[in-house]
């Protein structure tokens, strides 16, 4: 057979990165900073609400399509918890679609609200599923790239660079806040900006905030709450990063109908639907009270801060997030230029994987010099992580 066995678009993309790297671990028994799952599960109470429902037969066959009743009105309930004061509600039954993850929440919005040709704005560096998808909806991909400060240790926004990039043939902006793997959380003046501009210019928005309750600094404010954008929103969210359950791939779409019954009509050709059981559990875990949310944020502060410290006491440039639990590092004052080169040996060198931030960028060059570590581990795997560092 002469012809490819997969199609071109797909075939940049390749082996990802971070398969490569968690094999290299596993390897050469090194600690995995690289790849963004914890190592310890999340809550006992919610666990044990999973295996409730699969000895009550919930979910074990085919979920209604939208997600069941009771996820649904949690997440609905999540949001008019934490976001009611900003005028953000959402109606369950119409405006809430649960997902196989985020990441197939963010393939089914490209697919249903792209058409070939169309142009998507995304903030470089992006996690590299978002070209992906992109590339299969046959959209092109505009990037818009967060560049860092050495003097402010944080990476910023341009915003005249993002109104510049928009054209006549933008669809749609692609948001991520908080941002992986920068760390970046948006200010509320850069989030009125890009709503203004989204209004302005009648833009969708698909904006992903998985990481919407691990905030060190400043604030996270929804797109959607701000004038003019709930119209015009696709706000996805995850179960995987706020309860560490990165296994069950529950993630979930808000959006107004008309844009809710788009998603679900692309989502229903890839899982149809997924996760039965976990979703019932889901649903308990995101009644949980106030001080699991605050706990979790303020355990990864203090680990953020650990490896923060280790890495730079190893030598590197750190790049301090304000949310995720990733931090980005310069190799250069290392003497080091190639991120790749840098992370493939990493291993053999310290016993630590980590991830190349060029796998993140179109413009390879803006990334070279820069690493991802994952700080989402248990205490004592971090300070460990810090002492072998030091070899460097």
């Amino acid at each position: 057979m002469d012809r490819p066995l997969l199609n071109r678009r797909l075939a940049a993309f390749g082996t990802t990165i971070f398969a490569e790297m968690s094999a290299l671990a596993q390897r050469t028994g090194s600690i995995n900073l690289g790849q963004g799952f914890p190592d310890a599960d999340g809550p006992e109470e919610v666990r044990e609400a999973a295996v409730r429902a699969l000895r009550d037969g919930r979910g074990n066959q085919y979920p209604p399509a939208p997600g069941v009743p009771e996820l649904r009105t949690a997440v609905a309930a999540h949001h008019q918890r934490f976001y009611g004061h900003l005028g953000l509600s959402y109606d369950p039954d119409t405006e809430v679609l649960v997902t196989a993850g985020a990441t197939e929440a963010i393939a089914a919005s490209l697919l249903a609200l792209l058409e070939p040709g169309d142009e998507v704005i995304a903030l470089e560096p992006y996690y590299d599923s978002y070209a992906a998808c992109i590339a299969m909806a046959g959209g092109k991909r505009v990037p818009v790239t967060l560049r860092p400060s050495a003097e402010t240790g944080t990476y910023r926004l341009d915003l005249d660079e993002l109104r510049d990039a928009i054209t006549d043939d933008t669809r749609l902006i692609l948001l991520n806040t908080p941002h992986n793997p920068t760390g970046t959380v948006l200010s509320r003046d850069e989030l009125a900006t890009i709503a203004a501009l989204a209004v302005e210019r009648d833009l969708l928005v698909i904006t992903d905030e998985v990481y919407e309750h691990l905030v060190f600094e400043g604030e996270h404010l929804p797109l959607a709450s701000f004038p003019g954008m709930r119209e015009r929103t696709v706000t996805i969210g995850s179960a995987g990063k706020t309860f560490s359950f990165t296994g069950w791939k529950v993630g979930w779409v808000t959006a107004p109908p008309a844009l809710i019954n788009a998603v679900r009509s692309a989502k229903q050709f890839l899982t149809y639907v997924s996760a039965g059981p976990f979703q019932y559990a889901v649903a308990e875990a995101l009644a949980l009270p106030d001080s699991y949310f605050t706990g979790l944020r303020d355990d990864l502060r203090a680990k953020r801060d650990i490896l923060a410290a280790g890495l730079a006491d190893a030598g590197f440039g750190v790049f301090r997030p304000a949310g995720t639990y990733f931090i980005t590092t310069d190799i250069r004052p290392l003497g080091e230029t190639d991120g790749f080169a840098f992370c493939r040996s990493l291993p053999e060198r310290a016993g630590v994987v980590a991830i190349p931030n060029a796998v993140f960028y179109d413009h390879q060059d803006e990334g070279a010099p820069f690493v991802r570590f994952a700080f989402c581990k248990s205490t004592a795997v971090l300070e460990e992580a810090a002492s072998r560092l030091k070899r460097l």
